[in-house]
């Protein structure tokens, strides 16, 4: 099933809180309400008493007829035959936060404020400021990646990002978020595998205590460019508040490479906090469309 995308600083409803928690995710925004304006109708003109003056009613409409004449009003015209050329619209991103990758080889993925990031391979498209997810469950996924591109026309074959789920225990926060991308994505029947400890690294060095589970998904839908198999990796961890952090990545393991468990895998473990000395700004180059 595909998934909808939005620009996350574009979206009503929902802010990226790097820090939720002490963790990145996503929490609801009142979003303003707009006042009503009063609007009183115009009070009614009287109509001009013709009867009075007849000859003044006559003089003014040849008048403007005359204008109207002289102004090429009512004449008829002949469209050019040549179009007008469109000019370019080129197109300026905003600047991101940029953080050194922790995988060597791979590419960042970074919070707003970078205070946060997690990895992805060369062939993934990091995409931070974009919202991605599904309604049946609901799965709200910020600080986004994908794997491919229209793939047979309109999806990719994978993707990544972080959440948060209401669950103090990381594992069970792990399994939740795992078994809702995967119905929502893929459908089907999904056999989640044992879950295995993991470590999320605070911005001051310390250690986090995580869980890591793996889904092995048969997804329902059939036909050509329908998933025969897919895979969800999902790390959750928490900070005592009662919920926890969770880093999701999903993809279609027939087409995504022999490497795409591993792959997966690496990408969620390798989420962690980074210190304020490793950020920094950086502007993707414009683009141009004609």
């Amino acid at each position: 099933m595909s998934p909808f995308r939005r620009r996350d600083d574009t979206t009503p409803g929902y802010e990226d809180n790097a820090a939720l928690r002490g963790f990145g995710g996503y929490e609801p925004a009142d979003a303003p309400r707009a006042q009503p304006k009063r609007i009183r109708p115009k009070p009614r003109l009287k109509p001009l008493k013709w009867r009075r003056a007849p000859w003044f009613g006559l003089v003014f409409i040849a008048l403007v007829a005359g204008v109207l004449n002289a102004l090429g009003v009512g004449r008829s015209h002949h469209a050019s035959s040549t179009p007008t050329p469109r000019e370019p619209v080129v197109s300026t991103p905003s600047p991101r936060m940029a953080v050194p990758p922790a995988v060597t080889g791979w590419q960042s993925v970074a919070g707003k404020d970078g205070s946060y990031a997690y990895d992805v391979p060369p062939n993934w498209e990091p995409a931070p400021t974009t919202l991605h997810g599904w309604d049946n469950p609901e799965v709200r996924l910020i600080t986004s990646a994908f794997l491919g591109k229209d793939v047979c026309g309109r999806d990719s074959l994978g993707g990544a990002g972080v959440t948060t789920e209401p669950v103090a225990d990381p594992e069970a926060a792990a399994r939740k978020a795992a078994t809702d991308v995967a119905t929502a994505a893929y459908g089907g029947t999904t056999q989640l595998g044992a879950a295995t400890d993991a470590q999320v690294t605070r911005a001051d060095g310390t250690q986090i205590l995580a869980r890591f589970v793996v889904a092995e998904v048969v997804p329902g839908e059939s036909g050509q460019c329908a998933a025969k198999h897919a895979l969800v990796a999902a790390m959750a961890f928490g900070d005592g508040s009662g919920a926890s952090g969770v880093v999701v990545a999903y993809a279609d393991s027939d087409r995504s490479g022999p490497s795409v468990r591993e792959d997966l895998e690496k990408i969620v473990r390798s989420y962690r906090f980074v210190p304020a000395a490793d950020r920094s700004t950086t502007t993707p180059p414009p683009t141009t469309y004609r």
